[in-house]
This record gives structure tokens, C-alpha cells and sequence, in this order.
């Protein structure tokens, strides 16, 4: 028998040698692994700005529900909450808007430049600062945004809508695409909605609905209460989507966005001239100007063309870089 095991050893002392030898590293680093994953760090310890880079890493999967708030108005007309039916239906649009980052993070940088350019007309005509998130709700901060029906603009007006309201919508000239007078329309409008049917919550519900839309709806179920109405699918989620942007944009943190100041786009530069003659040529006007074509068209999107033929003598007001 010590013969035989002699004999073994002696034949394969070197595999015993390296299995050995491996078995020890395997557990070497077995050990050192579990002592690493049992640290704890004090989070008290961290510094604030640390823990929010860890906590809001890009690779932290978790998913959380988001908090209602326990108080929310529109336009200083109090929504709802105690309701289970709003309470769910604005716990819809928050989940939809604080977890589609790109748009909502994009939203964020991009709401100083435009924002800057439509509050100041709000508040001259006297509409809410809030339907700045009816704005974002149609569009995004998009200027040149356009639905499959042909709406267009920063506030998404079709046509004949816009039209009607005294926007000039011809070959050369789309003023839905511009930021200053398709604001004065959508004021012209609300004002418009807000006497028609008592609260500026319905006139906000109109301007997906319609004026006339939003009229038979309240005279079949007799009730102008937005949260009381049965409404279209579209509709019915209109208002609570321009609640959820408020609320996410005006508590970012709250919803998981942390931005600095220099993340934001800056507000425009500009200069204003005005013209009231026919211009032929406008990438030869914007280089008279000292600019070219397309930052004259950046700053002006209701140009959509490259010349503008004005008959009527009617008075444009150009931005021009400064």
C-alpha cells in the first residue's frame, strides 16, 4: 500500500501541487470579497454632493412611484385631490412626465430661451403664468413643432384657428411660428374661453377640445366643472399632463432632475428693427444686417421663405443678433 502511494505521489505531485495552489487563491479571494461587501459607508460621512451623484447615477435602475402633492391649483382654481378619480389620472401624467427623461430633461434646459419670450405677454393681457405649461404641453418649447393635422407652433394653432384669431398664415409669413404673436393669439383665445365658460380650467380644456367642442359637452351633461366633465380620451388627460409639467419643472429635484445653471440654454441676444416695404431677397438682407439666412430664420421662425412681399405696407419686426 505505501508502495502504491509512493509510486502515485511520485507520478503526479506536480497536479497536486497546482490544484492546491488554485484551491487557495479561490479561497484567498472568496474571503477578500466577502470583506468588501460587508462595508458599510456612514451616508452621514459623504458629502451632499456625493451622495446625489451615487443616488442619481445614470446606472441606478431603480424605479420609485412618484408622491402626489397634497395640494395643486391651476391658475389659482384648486384641483381636486380628495377626488380618487383626479388623484389617479394626475398620478398618470406625473409618472409619464417625470419618467420620459430625455423630453422633460430637454424641456427643463430649453424653458429659460423661450419662457423668457412669453411670460412678459401673459402677464400684459392677463393670463396666468401657469398656461406657460399648456404652452409646453402642445408643443414642448418646440417653435417649428407640427401634429399630423397641420397644427403648428409653440401653441399648436391649425389654421383657420389661427386665423381667426389675427395671425397672417400665407407663402411667406407663418406668425403661428412666431413666439411673440402666436402668444397674443393664444391670449386672445383664452380671454375668449375664460368668459365663455367661467374658469380658466375649462377655457385650458377647450384649447385641445375646441371652443365648440367643449360647448356641447358642457350643455349635454350640464356641468362647466373640467373634473366633473366625460370627456375624449385627449381631453380627458389634457389638463392633468399641464398639472404633472407644472409640478415636475417647478420641484425638479423632487422627480429625480438635477440640473446646474450652466446646463441651461441661454436666452436669446438679440436687437429688433422693424420693416415695412417689401424685402426680395432675405439671405442678402440678413448679410446687410450683418448676420446670414440661417440665424435670421433661427431668430425669426415665422420666415418660410426667402423673401417677403408686403403690399400692405404691414409693420415685421425682424430679430437681429446683437
Amino acid at each position: 500500500m505505501k508502495k502504491e502511494l509512493k509510486y502515485f505521489w511520485v507520478r503526479h505531485h506536480r497536479r497536486i501541487y497546482k490544484w492546491i495552489r488554485g484551491a487557495a487563491f479561490m479561497i484567498f479571494g472568496l474571503v477578500i470579497f466577502i470583506s468588501l461587501s460587508s462595508v458599510r459607508v456612514d451616508p452621514m460621512q459623504e458629502s451632499t454632493s456625493f451622495r446625489i451623484e451615487k443616488i442619481r447615477s445614470p446606472f441606478d435602475n431603480k424605479v420609485y412611484a412618484v408622491k402626489i402633492p397634497s395640494s395643486l391649483d391651476f391658475a389659482g382654481e384648486r384641483v381636486p385631490l380628495e377626488d380618487a378619480d383626479v388623484r389617479q389620472r394626475l398620478d398618470r401624467e406625473l409618472l409619464v412626465n417625470s419618467y420620459w427623461h430625455s423630453q422633460t430633461l430637454y424641456i427643463m434646459k430649453e424653458y429659460p430661451q423661450i419662457i423668457s419670450l412669453v411670460k412678459p405677454i401673459l402677464e400684459k393681457n392677463g393670463v396666468p403664468e401657469d398656461f406657460v405649461y399648456l404652452c409646453i404641453a402642445e408643443s414642448g418649447l418646440q417653435v417649428n413643432a407640427q401634429s399630423p393635422t397641420g397644427a403648428t407652433g409653440l401653441w399648436q394653432f391649425t389654421k383657420s384657428t389661427g386665423q381667426h384669431f389675427g395671425l397672417t398664415i400665407n407663402g411667406e409669413v407663418d406668425e403661428r411660428l412666431s413666439y411673440e404673436k402666436s402668444t397674443e393669439a393664444a391670449c386672445r383665445y383664452l380671454k375668449t374661453a375664460k368668459e365663455k365658460f367661467g374658469s380658466w380650467t375649462t377655457a385650458a380644456a377647450s384649447f385641445n377640445r375646441g371652443m365648440e367642442g367643449m360647448d356641447a359637452a358642457v350643455s349635454r351633461q350640464k356641468t362647466s366643472n373640467y373634473y366633473d366633465l366625460y370627456l375624449n380620451t385627449e381631453t380627458a388627460r389634457y389638463v392633468y399632463r399641464i398639472l404633472a409639467l407644472k409640478q415636475v419643472l417647478q420641484n425638479p429635484q423632487q422627480y429625480g432632475f438635477f440640473l446646474e445653471t450652466e446646463d441651461l440654454y441661454p436666452e436669446y441676444k438679440y436687437k429688433t428693427i422693424t420693416v415695412d416695404s417689401t424685402i426680395t431677397d432675405l439671405p442678402a438682407f440678413a448679410q446687410q444686417q450683418g448676420t446670414n439666412y440661417k440665424t435670421l430664420r433661427t431668430l425669426n421662425p415665422w420666415i418660410i421663405n426667402y423673401s417677403l412681399t408686403n403690399k400692405e405696407k404691414k409693420v415685421y419686426e425682424f430679430k437681429l443678433p446683437i
